[in-house]
């Protein structure tokens, strides 16, 4: 089965002769005979699942990627791996993005394939496929199921999941009533596909079209629209000249890809989520992007797209406007043109003959009448993050981008969870809210409780934002003066664990400043106190535990990253 490179993966009898003609013999069930299997074999990862709704309708979409492995004289074949739904993965997907990502590399590697087309779309799909891939090292294109179409509720353009928190926000504060917010549910995930704002799904999405993995446009067409459907049988297509070329992950995803990926993640305003993966995923390569290279390419690079949940408008008015390759054509000055694509073109080639119209000139902005002169994504040091953590400025109330106030001290997700609508808790709007235990390995997952509901009693009194502070993430799609991804982690006896109810903390986006005002004798005293996290007893949860990176570097696992270049 396969090309050479198929060929030479043989289950192991002793007798490679035997593993030949056994394969052979099996072989037939699927109708092909010895000549067919000596053209390339592309493998089709689908992540199809019911319990996975984001995924449910990749079955036409399987289709059209066969037709067009077919159609370029390939052979292909599905196969499945883990499928990760967002809203239905307890405690969260992120605890399971690593197994995903072994999962596909494993499967790569196992089977004989010449070339694999990867099929995702919720959150972690798509950055553990790219992690395996990258791995694996065969050709690859990655593709997703595409964003959902726009809910409405009464003339209000609804997105999920900004609207989510946003009205549910708003019943906590007794605005609305739960007929109405029924209502406004039954409309916030009409259509099959991801989240349609610029959430963590669509980011990724748009990511991993800017590195050159994805054929152009692939990011932002509807789940629904045909046009999903053609780009799908043109993925199929292009793996098998892929494979022709010898073309792998490898020789795409280069130092100067991921510098293209991280100034459009900047120019969309897409979600923290993405500094996490796309660190992992190029830490499987060997490159190293730290943190401050997220900081100073979004501080040269303009934020031009209008996207919730920083801007307006979401994925469906994106597409029309052009997508990705329209806001790389605007960024085309800043942008590694040289570096090549699935395509087999570059991404200069790619967006030579791109043009946005005018009629969507407020969707995706010019370079140089841009949202803001300055990206989406800061990154934070200080005493209180000495590795790093990242804020959202332009989703967050300009007010308190610079604040200094009162930490009230949740000391996990279950006590903020117990506490944080009492009625008794002592905080008011000016003090800054806390939570610790929720990073990699003291959650363990690090779950995406970082948006801290604001306390009921203040939602009443008229509150919305405050400024919350932990070591978990955030969903892409929520917005707030929220800083995230504090490293080291509170369970591994990072400063942000040593916080206590009444400290003094600080912070100034402009200065990227985080500090806790503390005595450093009061602060060794109680690192003296410090008691290091449970450990699980058994299975997949443990080894997380013991081998997961921290935030700073992708919360891979340490035992598949190889050293950086």
């Amino acid at each position: 089965m396969g090309n050479e490179r198929g060929k030479q993966k043989l289950t192991s009898y002793g007798d490679a002769g035997f593993s030949r003609f056994i394969r052979q013999a099996f072989n037939r069930h699927l109708g092909y005979d010895e000549k067919d299997f000596e053209k390339p074999v592309i493998g089709i990862c689908n992540t199809e699942s019911e319990i996975n709704r984001c995924h449910t309708h990749f079955g036409p979409i399987v289709d059209a990627i066969k037709r067009g492995v077919l159609m370029a004289g390939g052979i292909p074949l599905e196969f499945p791996t883990i499928s990760l739904g967002e809203i239905f993965t307890s405690p969260t997907t992120m605890l399971y993005r690593n197994l995903a990502a072994m999962d596909t590399e494993e499967m790569i590697r196992a089977q004989p394939l010449d070339g694999v087309v990867l099929l995702g779309g919720c959150d972690k799909m798509t950055p553990a496929q790219l992690m395996g891939a990258a791995s694996a090292d065969i050709p690859t294109i990655m593709f997703t199921g595409g964003p959902m179409a726009n809910g409405e509720y009464e003339g209000k353009t609804l997105g999920a999941c900004s609207d989510c928190r946003f009205y549910w926000q708003e019943y906590r504060a007794g605005k609305i009533d739960e007929d109405e917010l029924s209502k406004i549910n039954a409309s916030l995930a009409p259509t099959a596909g991801h989240c349609m704002v610029m959430g963590s799904a669509s980011t990724i999405a748009v990511c991993t079209e800017a590195l050159g993995m994805m054929i152009p446009e692939g990011a932002a067409v509807l789940a629904t629209d045909n046009r999903r459907l053609y780009l799908a049988k043109e993925t199929g297509r292009m793996i098998v000249e892929l494979v022709e070329k010898g073309l792998t992950p490898s020789k795409i995803m280069t130092k100067n890809a991921f510098e293209n990926a991280i100034r459009t993640l900047m120019a969309v305003g897409g979600s923290t989520n993405a500094v996490i993966h796309l660190t992992a995923v190029a830490g499987r390569l060997g490159i190293e992007l730290p943190l401050e290279w997220f900081d100073e390419l979004g501080q040269t690079t303009p934020f031009i797209a209008n996207l919730r949940p920083a801007g307006k408008y979401q994925m469906e008015e994106f597409a029309r406007a052009g997508g990705t390759p329209a806001v790389m054509k605007e960024l085309e000055t800043l942008l590694h043109l040289d570096e090549i694509t699935v395509t087999g073109k570059t991404v200069g080639e790619n967006i030579k003959d791109v043009k946005v119209s005018e009629v969507y000139r407020d969707i995706v902005r010019p370079f140089d009448d841009p949202l803001h002169k300055d990206g989406g994504i800061a990154v934070l040091r200080g005493n209180l993050a000495p590795n790093g953590a990242v804020i959202k400025p332009k989703a967050a109330s300009k007010h308190l981008l610079k604040h200094k106030g009162r930490a009230i001290v949740f000391t996990s997700p279950q006590d903020m969870e117990k506490r944080v609508h009492d009625p008794e808790l002592d905080i008011t709007e000016n003090d800054i809210m806390i939570l610790q235990n929720a990073g990699p390995v003291g959650a363990p997952g690090m779950p995406e409780a970082g948006m801290l509901p604001i306390p009921e009693k203040l939602l009443r009194q008229g509150v919305r934002d405050m400024v919350r502070i932990s070591d978990a993430r955030m969903s892409g799609t929520a917005f707030g003066t929220v800083v995230l991804h504090v490293a080291p982690e509170s369970a591994i006896g990072g400063p942000l664990g040593l916080v206590r109810t009444g400290d003094t903390v600080e912070l100034d986006v402009e200065k990227r400043k985080l500090e806790l005002h503390v005595p450093e004798d009061e602060l060794e005293r109680r690192r003296a106190e410090f008691k290091s996290p449970v450990i699980e007893s058994r299975g997949y949860t443990r080894l997380y535990q013991e081998h997961v990176l921290q935030a700073d570097e992708g919360c891979d696992f340490d035992f598949l990253v190889p050293e950086k270049k």
